[in-house]
């Protein structure tokens, strides 16, 4: 980003009174490059309150009263299985519940579920793949059971498999009531996991097929529909900078553990950076906490429990992932504290319930957060935050 050109514009602009916040949060994007497109398919953003992420999934309709939740959020992303018992498959369901909240709320951007390499079953397209050959990853036994023991991997080596996946992506997120599209998996392409269950050379077509298929995702969707990827990971050499630039925005899990031998507070520590060095391009930040214990299960997928009851929720624990979002926000970051993303009945605890916190004011940023160590601090118009990551304690005083 050229720094002289936004000092400049930015001088320039603020010699009027009605140079808005939202037109110099416009022309920095402008400045970084961001093309019309890109920002007209934002969702909208707010320093009022905290901004919130919804993620969820649930097999039947959504009720009434959920809907309007819903609606509520700028940013929606309708899991794996959303509807499918209602409406026969996950495709079907999303777009049933992507046309309730858009009659409440029509600027609420919602995202459909797809994962890169797993085969989830459930979508009404899932037939179409017995007419390919060998659409499934087999390893070195002959097996094709890959993730988990239980569940398919997409040969995505092969062209016909990738126009498949774009071909039935495409035509669910070019309806009007779908906004984009969340891709999930991307973790298992771009690391090891899998190579040594391969025969040799194949991980690497898998990851080059995967490179192929994101250009074909981008060109096959209208210029108004959003990418957010799984895709920022402290793991990634450059925590997963190196691949934003073809996506929208990232969610971000996994967030809280340690892989490759890292420490806790370090691994953390690098993932803020990468997440406030995405966030500074203006691109999304959809950062998913577990507001209890969570796992990684493989080495990648975060796995968490549900709450016994709201009670148990600890004010710490609260304070703490609120702290770690607001070190790292910018202008289209998100968040979610949650106890899992299924709330069929009585799944979760915290689905529908809403923080005092998230009412409060928060207001913009004066600065980028200041670290030294693994402490934090940054100030907002109504707020100052602290942040350990090492201690694992944060801290929030409301003004």
């Amino acid at each position: 980003m050229n720094c002289q050109r936004i000092s400049f514009a930015l001088s320039f602009l603020l010699c009027f009174d009605f140079a808005s916040a939202h037109t110099v949060d416009f022309l920095i994007n402008q400045v970084a490059g961001q093309d019309r497109a890109s920002l007209e398919r934002m969702p909208e953003f707010s320093w009022d309150t905290l901004p919130l992420y919804v993620h969820v999934r649930k097999a039947v309709a959504f009720t009434p009263e959920e809907l309007k939740f819903l609606a509520a959020h700028p940013l929606i992303t309708f899991e794996k299985t959303t509807g499918s018992e209602s409406y026969d498959s996950t495709d079907a369901g999303t777009i049933k519940a992507a046309e309730a909240v858009k009659q409440i709320n029509p600027a609420a951007k919602v995202l459909f579920y797809r994962n890169v390499i797993v085969h989830y079953s459930g979508y009404s397209f899932d037939q179409q793949l017995e007419a390919i050959r060998k659409p499934f990853l087999v390893d070195k036994q002959g097996n094709d059971k890959l993730i988990r023991g239980r569940v398919s991997a997409y040969d995505l080596g092969n062209d016909l498999v990738r126009k498949w996946w774009v071909d039935s992506m495409a035509a669910v997120c070019n309806r009007d009531s779908i906004d984009g599209l969340f891709l999930d998996g991307n973790v298992k392409v771009l690391t090891p996991f899998l190579k040594s269950n391969l025969p040799n050379g194949k991980k690497d077509e898998v990851i080059q097929g995967f490179d192929q298929m994101m250009r074909q995702t981008r060109e096959t969707l209208k210029p108004n529909k959003l990418m957010v990827a799984n895709i920022l990971r402290a793991r990634f050499a450059d925590g997963g900078i190196e691949f934003i630039d073809r996506f929208d925005g990232s969610y971000l899990e996994g967030f809280e553990h340690t892989v490759g031998g890292m420490s806790k507070a370090d691994y953390i520590a690098k993932g803020i950076s990468s997440a406030q060095k995405a966030a500074s391009q203006g691109k999304i930040i959809a950062l998913s906490l577990n507001i209890g214990a969570s796992s990684i299960g493989e080495g990648i997928d975060e796995v968490g429990g549900t709450l016994k009851d709201l009670a148990s929720v600890s004010q710490e624990r609260l304070d703490y992932c609120i702290a770690l979002f607001l070190v790292m926000a910018d202008r289209y970051s998100y968040l979610c504290i949650h106890d899992g993303y299924d709330v069929n009945a009585g799944a979760s605890k915290l689905w529908m319930h809403s923080f005092p916190e998230y009412k409060k004011r928060l207001g913009r940023p004066t600065a980028p957060a200041e670290r030294k160590g693994y402490q934090y601090s940054r100030e907002f118009e109504y707020a100052s935050v602290r942040l350990d990551i090492e201690t694992g304690k944060g801290r929030i005083e409301w003004k």
